[in-house]
């Protein structure tokens, strides 16, 4: 074997292993489930009226602390509270594949069919980060936190 062949195989090796190691991150590595019985699963609504505790059954989430927009969640909520306010530009952010309840292609249609409605859950959870709720007649819900719009000069977030 000469030293080409050794060259092209350790960058070839190297260049595959780097990509494993980025897929791995984006897909495992900071995700964290919630606990259905954590502080973290009381999801709350903000009303024309003030927020409202939202009571959700069949909960799933998943956060990590790597990013403010890591946070999914799927449940099922049997009734919801009157004076919701709509997001109607929200649209959902991919979640890990292995998260398999949350099905952003799915909920993106459904938001743009009419299907599903999008609803602001609270308002600048982070620093101009908004908690998005979708919801649908069946009592399905699944949300997801998104950049709002209120500091359009904050730059390297666009």
């Amino acid at each position: 074997m000469n030293w080409g062949k050794i060259a092209i195989v350790t960058l070839l090796g190297g260049g595959i292993a780097a990509g494993a190691g980025v897929w791995y991150t984006q897909e495992y590595a900071f995700f964290d489930r919630i606990d259905p019985s954590s502080p973290e699963a009381r999801i709350t609504v903000e009303t024309t009226s003030g927020p409202v505790p939202l009571a959700l059954t069949d909960f799933e989430g998943i956060n990590a602390d790597s990013s403010p927009i890591r946070w999914r969640i799927c449940g099922r909520a049997e009734t919801l509270p009157e004076g919701m306010i709509p997001a109607p530009n929200s649209q959902p952010l991919n979640g890990p594949r292995w998260f398999s309840c949350y099905d952003a292609q799915q909920i993106g249609a459904d938001l743009q069919s009419g299907a599903a409605t999008a609803w602001l859950a609270q308002s600048e959870v982070r620093t101009d980060v908004d908690r998005i709720l979708v919801t649908y007649p069946d009592g399905r819900v699944f949300g997801w936190h998104e950049y709002n719009e209120k500091n359009p000069e904050r730059g390297v977030m666009d």
